[in-house]
């Protein structure tokens, strides 16, 4: 038979990069990752997670309802400690840190494909970060969604590329297919940039400016998941502190890389009526978020141990950024651009352009025979008629590799760019 009996996307949708990544990395043990955005295994709460699970269980007012459905939305307990963070974090106050607007998800992955699922039709468009998270990436493909990257600055996204990007869109007829824009603002996932406070008021202020244009709101979609991740320099306020931004900006984070990936818990900060829509959506995914996992993570949080556990995990990932900056400089030619990152999981690396770095390049490929894997940048740009993907960068992780196999992962990679004949 000639036809087929999926569906669109079933059709449309292809394998993610990263499921290949990181089997790459699971199926050949003697590679050496710096791909895969893995955290740190040894400081892994083995200990606070038991004894938060003990303390839960052992207690008739808790155990058994913890091992029970919970609600959709998310326990109370952890929704309420969610708001209060948030709040904390920001030093602001207002409906937007509302506990009733807080949605627990399993991570933060899901709530991005919920939120695209609840906006974006087929056609429809996101603007995003010039290159941005390639995770989300896969998500706007299998759901034919178009995306416009707009490029980064030193200190977050480009505001007047971004407001001639929107112009360009309202001439062309365009402006109504627009449904958010997704900036990922801590220690950015590919490039480590933080995005200041200002521009997220000026990004805000632009998209509100061009929503009569579109005739629907516009939203800022604020992916957190590294915030937590800060190891040097100062906190940065979310855009939910921004004025004017209580309606407009949809707040995500994660409690997996701050605490346990393993755990798999996310969560996100939602306006009306954005969050019974997707509230609604979400119930048909599934009934809620491990109500166990939620438990436990409440508990760690109530007790403090998640707090203490976080300064721990600060210190390891400075210690392991530091290991890895100072293996880039010592083994990459100084025509290689990067900067030493302040939080996250990530070194982002530039080549000169004459030097592919894409998976079917001669650079992965004598990267690949020396065991040494990294993300190629080319994965982190958008499908965007309007320019060529850069093809000369690199993703490098330094969250789950060993502190000897980050030295000797980027000497490898070193190796690879002198036979290049980089300088």
């Amino acid at each position: 038979m000639k036809s087929s009996p999926l569906s669109q996307l079933g059709r449309r949708i292809t394998e993610p990069p990263i499921a290949w990544l990181m089997k790459r990395s699971l199926d050949h043990p003697q590679l050496i990752s710096l791909a895969a955005g893995f955290t740190d295994n040894p400081s892994l709460p083995v200990e606070e997670a038991r004894a938060s699970l003990d303390e839960v269980l052992s207690s008739p007012q808790t155990g058994q309802p913890a091992l029970q459905y919970g609600p959709s939305a998310g326990d109370g307990r952890l929704r309420r400690l969610t708001a209060e963070r948030a709040q904390r974090q920001d030093q602001a106050d207002g409906p937007q840190y509302a506990t009733d607007r807080v949605l627990i998800t399993h991570g933060s992955q899901q709530l991005l494909y919920l939120l695209c699922e609840a906006l974006c039709d087929a056609g429809d468009i996101v603007l995003l970060e010039d290159p941005t998270y390639f995770v989300f990436l896969g998500i706007a493909q299998s759901r034919a969604i178009q995306c416009r990257g707009v490029r980064l600055a030193e200190d977050g996204i480009d505001l007047a590329q971004l407001e001639a990007t929107l112009e360009t869109l309202k001439r062309s007829g365009e402006l109504p297919r627009v449904k958010m824009l997704y900036l990922v603002t801590y220690y950015q996932n590919p490039t480590g940039i933080t995005t200041a406070l200002e521009k997220k008021a000026g990004a805000l202020a632009l998209l509100k400016h061009y929503e009569r244009a579109a005739g629907h709101p516009i939203y800022l979609l604020e992916d957190a998941a590294y915030r937590e991740l800060r190891f040097a320099g100062a906190d940065v306020h979310s855009a939910l502190a921004v004025k004017g931004g209580k309606d407009r900006v949809i707040y995500t984070g994660t409690y997996s890389k701050p605490f346990a990936t393993g755990v798999r818990v996310g969560y996100g900060l939602l306006p009306e009526p954005l969050y019974t829509v997707v509230l609604r959506i979400r119930g048909n995914h599934d009934f809620g978020t491990s109500n166990l996992l939620q438990q436990i993570l409440a508990q760690a949080i109530d007790t403090g141990r998640y707090e203490k556990h976080l300064g721990v995990l600060q210190k390891r990932y400075a210690q392991k950024a530091a290991v890895m900056a100072d293996a880039i400089g010592k083994n990459f030619p100084a025509g290689v651009e990067w900067r030493p990152p302040q939080g996250g999981l990530y070194v982002w690396a530039r080549a000169p352009q004459s030097v592919r770095t894409g998976i079917k390049s001669r650079f992965f490929q004598k990267a690949m025979r020396q065991d040494v894997l990294y993300v190629p940048g080319e994965l982190c740009y958008a499908d965007d008629p309007r320019r060529a993907k850069p093809n000369h960068e690199m993703r490098l992780s330094f969250g789950g590799a060993k502190e000897a196999d980050i030295q000797e992962g980027i000497a490898r990679l070193g190796r690879v760019l002198r036979e290049m004949r980089v300088k």
